[in-house]
């Protein structure tokens, strides 16, 4: 057997392998041989079928299988001892289409090698974190959110039209060119003007009205909406004005705080000074993520697959596509060719992810058993009723799984970095992390 490099050009490589017709016919005997103490033909007893007749029998079929063998051996042996990782899946091709029984097998490999990642002192990168604690005012507004909320608020009937953030008891029928549709009727339906939880432009015709008035409300479905049937439609609602209520803010006292489970008010300011310190420290960590990323694809340069970095601008320029045009499903589309600037994204998130990848293996960084399961039980939440149907889903599906533990393991890589790199801390308002917010998601 003969490996013979054809093509050695940046991260790209090429082989012949042969396999002389002489040692396929090797591995086929040695497959007969092992075989033949359990095969039974008529007119011989097990283990005594005669090799020249087990080999017209069974043959071509082990002939394919001591070819793909031999082939699958030279290649993992060339790996081993090359220490070369294909970025895909090496491309094979018969190099003597028209191959006999007889000839040697000759066969073509083409990969592209994944690149030798260089070490990072992480003890370069310097960065800085935003701080921000939660001040007695941020506690008292959030408390006064609680108090307006539909949990605490009470609502009594009043006279008089309704206003916004008052609620109304309505009937309703939807109807789309004149004909009803499913799902478009409710009776006795509480709505609070202003909760934005009807179709944009509902709530806003029903301010105004009094208890027992009758109002044709005309909307347009948004374009996006999740029933594609009823999806950027015209629809006229039939509403009946039941009752007008008005809202009835609680006292921010201990008993407010016990609607929220909470032991008193200062055990409830207490949950939320918390909580609201883990939001900004959420959004501080993304913030800083991003300056690291950003660091990292700087300070760091190696070659890229080409594969690699065409396959991730389709994607991208794919996923941009859909997301622009909302209304085709499936791949039912014209081609989509990426842009310079889809290229370009593509190489970053590449490069970045080779660099993760590498500095979480040289650190050991690991996803354990349990943050899998526990992460898996958090999108089971998502299916209630049907959570078994996920687990079994999960088992059987090893590419979700990858999907489930990518972020885990690049979030645990970020941390370690974190660690090792120098970072100073900054105490800003909330304001100004609002504004650093808005500006990492306006570059998304």
């Amino acid at each position: 057997m003969q490996v013979k490099e054809t093509q050695n050009e940046g991260l790209k490589r090429g082989y012949t392998i042969t396999v002389t017709a002489a040692e396929l016919d090797d591995k086929v005997v040695g497959k007969l041989k092992e075989a033949q103490p359990e095969v039974e033909m008529k007119g011989f007893r097990k283990g005594k079928v005669p090799m020249a007749m087990m080999r017209k029998q069974f043959g071509p079929r082990l002939i394919g299988e001591a070819m793909q063998e031999a082939i699958d051996g030279a290649m993992n042996d060339h790996l081993t001892t090359s220490g070369d990782r294909p970025a895909a899946q090496p491309e094979m091709k018969m190099a003597n289409e028209d191959w006999k029984e007889g000839d040697d097998v000759v066969v073509n490999v083409s990969y592209e090698k994944l690149p030798d990642v260089p070490e990072t002192d992480l003890s370069k990168v310097k960065l800085e974190r935003m701080v921000v604690k939660a001040d007695d005012s941020a506690v008292e507004e959030a408390l006064n959110n609680l108090a307006e909320s539909p949990q605490a608020v009470a609502y009594e009937a009043k006279d008089g039209a309704a206003e916004d953030k008052d609620q109304v008891v309505i009937d309703f029928v939807g109807k789309i060119d004149g004909e009803a549709f499913e799902g478009g009727a409710g009776d006795d339906y509480p709505l609070v003007l202003g909760s934005n939880s009807f179709i944009p432009g509902f709530e806003d015709q029903l301010v105004g009205t009094k208890a027992g008035e009758e109002k044709a409300v005309t909307v347009s479905f948004p374009a996006e909406y999740q029933a594609a049937h009823l999806a950027g439609k015209e629809a006229v609602f039939d509403v009946t004005v039941k009752e007008v209520r008005a809202a009835n803010a609680p006292a921010i006292d201990d008993e407010l705080a016990k609607k929220f489970g909470a032991e008193d008010l200062d055990a409830l300011k207490g949950q939320i000074r918390e909580r609201l310190e883990a939001e900004y420290n959420g959004a501080s960590r993304a913030i800083a993520k991003r300056k690291l990323l950003d660091e990292l694809d700087t300070l760091v340069s190696f070659d890229l697959p080409e594969s690699l970095v065409e396959a991730e601008a389709n994607q991208i320029a794919h996923q941009l596509w859909h997301e622009e045009n909302p209304d085709v499903q499936g791949h039912d589309h014209p081609e989509i060719n990426p842009t310079d600037e889809h290229k370009t994204l593509a190489q970053r998130r590449v490069k970045l992810g080779l660099l993760l990848a590498d500095i979480g293996q040289k650190a050991e960084v690991k996803v354990t058993d349990q943050e899998m399961t526990q992460a898996i039980m958090n999108q089971a939440r998502q299916y209630p009723g049907q959570e078994r149907q996920f687990f079994e889903f999960v088992q059987q599906n090893a590419q979700f799984r990858q999907q489930l533990q990518a972020p885990m393991f690049e979030d645990k890589v970020v941390d370690h970095i974190f660690e090792k790199a120098t970072v100073a801390e900054k105490t800003v308002t909330k304001e100004e992390l609002q504004t650093a917010v808005e500006a990492l998601e306006s570059e998304d």
